[in-house]
């Protein structure tokens, strides 16, 4: 089974990206062979087929110009006597010349689409990024490290989301995951990040933050007959001096702690999902974790907490952050990513890793 997610930002050859470099020195590669094959050979070679390939290959790779040349270039080997292919007949030559002349056309039309492709590209880039900018090294009196990879290939955002904000009230963060991935998602992301970044400025308690995004999802919901839509989430508030964080969990994993080479899982009464009706199951409550100079938080989505081996077997989570939690700290997330990696045969979820170093 091929394994999925390894480089979600990388495209291949025949997604857009640049042929490969065996691609693109292939037609010269051919120029010359038949041209040194022809020239060494006490007899003559009846290899001018060969020359018909040049050209469209050429076409794969380069721009029009280049393509004429490679065309230029074969018909000049057919037809130069010293060369020994100097008695083509005149279908032989005219169907050279017609796949040269088709060639240069078909990299005409790929050169202008592979720009307008590349515009898109940029552009929907730039929408997602603005959607989930990158994260900064530091926010406030808390330092944090980050990972995000969307299931979706060629997209930069998916269903998972996760921010870091300094407000009036404190650092608050937030981790969640909304219903279904993929670019299908996006819209749920910005609408939820959108009520975040505002209340954060806003709300002077997390419950309240909890219950601002729930009621964002379920005004978007009802918008849509059909849309139910839902996230779970879990969100932070950091004190003023980061001695302590308070945590309210939306039916997504806790947080886990790593203290002195120790890893606890913090244990957060589960709330319903956002957009189902937070106020239906009675008041919010979350926990206060006291924090202490060293402690790092991870945060995880699912993506993480459950992935399999070919066995079906869970990723053990808990047990390889404690091996894996030595060294910086802004590596962490890409060390546990390729341990997942190592451990799951495919990734088919969006897969969201945070951590945050209060008083670092």
């Amino acid at each position: 089974m091929a394994r999925r997610n390894r480089e979600p930002a990388r495209r291949g050859w025949l997604r857009g990206a640049p042929a490969p470099l065996w691609v693109r020195v292939l037609p010269g590669v051919l120029v010359v062979g038949v041209g040194v094959a022809t020239l060494v050979s006490p007899n003559p070679l009846d290899i001018g087929f060969v020359l018909g390939a040049i050209p469209p290959l050429a076409g794969l790779s380069y721009g029009p110009v280049a393509t004429v040349l490679f065309g230029g270039l074969s018909i000049a080997l057919l037809t130069v006597p010293a060369f020994h292919l100097d008695d083509p007949g005149s279908t032989d030559l005219l169907t050279i010349c017609f796949v040269a002349l088709l060639s240069v056309f078909i990299s005409f039309v790929r050169s202008r689409r592979d720009a307008q492709l590349d515009l898109e590209r940029t552009v929907a880039e730039a929408a997602q990024r603005a959607v989930v900018p990158p994260l900064p090294a530091r926010v406030g009196p808390v330092r944090c490290a980050g990972l995000y990879r969307a299931a979706q290939r060629g997209t930069l955002v998916g269903g998972d989301f996760f921010d870091v904000r300094d407000g009036p009230y404190g650092v608050r963060a937030v981790m969640g995951d909304v219903q279904g991935h993929g670019l299908s998602a996006v819209a749920t992301v910005a609408s939820l990040l959108g009520a975040f970044r505002e209340a954060v400025l806003d709300l002077p308690d997390l419950e309240s933050v909890a219950a601002r995004l729930d009621r964002r999802l379920v005004v978007d919901s009802a918008r849509s007959a059909h849309a139910e839509l839902f996230a779970t989430a879990v969100l932070l508030e950091f004190t003023g001096d980061a001695g302590a964080v308070r945590i309210v969990a939306c039916g997504h994993p806790s947080p886990v702690l790593l203290r002195a080479g120790r890893v606890t899982e913090i244990d957060v009464e589960a709330w319903t999902p956002l957009g189902l009706g937070l106020a239906d199951s009675g008041p919010l409550a979350g926990v206060t974790v006291p924090l202490l100079p060293g402690d790092r938080l991870f945060l995880a989505s699912d993506g993480v907490w459950e992935a399999r081996d070919a066995g079906g077997v869970f990723y053990p989570f808990a047990d390889r952050l404690a091996v894996l939690a030595d060294g910086a700290c802004a590596d962490l997330p890409e060390r546990v990513w390729a341990d997942v990696l190592r451990h799951s045969e495919e990734i088919r979820d969006d897969v969201t890793m945070l951590v945050l170093t209060p008083g670092g």
